[in-house]
């Protein structure tokens, strides 16, 4: 089988697809308005780490995002 190229617009779309579900993935955990979370996240550590591509956090889900991102904020979430 061919090895398939991935290009930056497919990689691209799979970032931004990730953060719209660990926006959600957050506005659940955290009991706040997706709008809030989402200007905040997009000036976050791991946003900018999330688009540096080359480091392949793409590869993670929206749960291990969220949590990412509750860590760099000192978020805790008690069970």
């Amino acid at each position: 089988m061919a090895e398939q190229v991935i290009t930056k617009d497919m990689l691209d779309y799979t970032v931004d697809s990730l953060i719209a579900m660990t926006v959600e993935e957050l506005s659940s955990k955290l009991d706040m308005p997706e709008n809030d979370i989402l200007a905040d996240f997009l000036q976050s550590k791991t946003c900018k780490l999330l688009y540096d591509t080359d480091l392949k956090i793409w590869w993670e889900g929206p749960v291990y995002l969220s949590q990412m991102y509750m860590e760099e904020k000192g978020i805790e979430i008690k069970d």
